[in-house]
């Protein structure tokens, strides 16, 4: 095999950047001494148990597939793709480790990363979200807030809600083009079912990053909106590994006892105020005073006016507070 096809078998560059810039591939193999890890890594996190299955593995019949690295000074090499490889050698005791050594720039590397690491069999719905948004900011040369910001341009412009014209714009075409050769999913349906995951609570897009939760099961503990009751729900869920019934049971009996004990809400209260006002009304015998009467009906007025208004629930709410003032007050007189 070419080391052509290696290098598009490794990364799938090609498929996604073309042949913009033809990169020279050396196979070797280097002690593990002397390769340094980037600045920063797409990915964070590591299955402890899933990391010491594959470095038994590789002490049995050894490393199937060589990692990814390019030299940055003598005898120093950055790793670019296959992290999860390199520490499996580690824990293995290796000394050395077979490598693709590759000729790239710095931006060209941080690229070749973030594609392998959205090419992992064991990537979940969030990881992958920050993924694909790390890519397309690394593509555009702009920060991840902005790109966010394009795509729900985008989409309120397919929906004829926005005049830009973001769809034809450089920044539009690029979007639409990456998606389309990760082949992963459509740009509507990433803002549609992926975006919302970046307004998770703090927790649990942790929970989701570690691979610790399904996104389905971090969906529903993510209702609870008191911190310490979520927290304590999703240490319970992740360690008895609870079904998505049985969370939805757990979080639905929270919300409802949250609900009970929540107190009313000034409308609530105002409500029960006029039941209050309306039943002492009707007992009342201010119906054979003509005095007090008169007051009554341009009160009654007041209210069939309001009523009648359309979308002014806060002119609604202040003059039905003047009202109930006035009936007390003429109730009391």
């Amino acid at each position: 095999m070419s080391q052509k096809r290696e290098l598009e078998k490794l990364t799938g560059l090609d498929n996604l950047f073309g042949d913009e810039e033809e990169q020279t591939l050396f196979d070797s193999t280097l002690p593990l001494s002397q390769i340094i890890l980037p600045p920063s890594q797409p990915r964070r996190y590591f299955d402890s148990v899933k990391l010491k299955s594959l470095a038994d593995s590789i002490k049995e019949v050894g490393l199937l597939e060589p990692i990814a690295v390019r030299k940055i000074e003598e005898d120093k090499y950055e790793l670019i793709a296959g992290e999860r490889r390199l520490k499996a050698c580690e824990i293995a005791g290796l000394e050395e480790i077979s490598v693709f050594i590759i000729e790239c720039n710095e931006k060209k590397a941080r690229k070749l990363r973030l594609v392998e690491n959205l090419q992992r069999e064991d990537l979940n719905a969030y990881e992958e979200t920050i993924g694909i948004l790390e890519l397309l900011a690394e593509e555009l040369d702009i920060d991840q807030e902005t790109v966010v910001k394009l795509l729900y341009d985008m989409n309120n412009e397919t929906k004829g809600n926005s005049n830009h014209n973001v769809m034809v714009s450089d920044e539009g075409r690029i979007i639409q083009d990456i998606f389309s050769k990760l082949g992963k999913i459509t740009w509507q349906s990433f803002v549609a079912n992926r975006l919302p995951l970046l307004k998770l609570h703090v927790d649990i897009q942790t929970a989701l990053q570690k691979g610790e939760i399904e996104y389905t099961k971090a969906k529903e503990v993510n209702r609870i909106k008191n911190d310490s009751e979520r927290q304590k729900v999703l240490d319970n869920v992740i360690a008895e590994s609870l079904s998505l019934s049985e969370i939805r049971v757990l979080v639905g009996n929270i919300l409802q006892q949250q609900s009970e004990n929540k107190p009313p809400s000034h409308n609530q209260e105002q409500k029960e105020k006029a039941d209050k006002i309306y039943k002492a009304l009707r007992k009342s015998k201010i119906w054979n005073d003509d005095k007090k009467l008169k007051k009554i009906n341009k009160l009654f007025a007041q209210i069939e006016a309001l009523l009648e208004e359309e979308n002014k629930d806060d002119a609604f709410q202040e003059s039905s507070l003047v009202t109930d003032n006035a009936l007390e007050k003429a109730l009391d007189d």
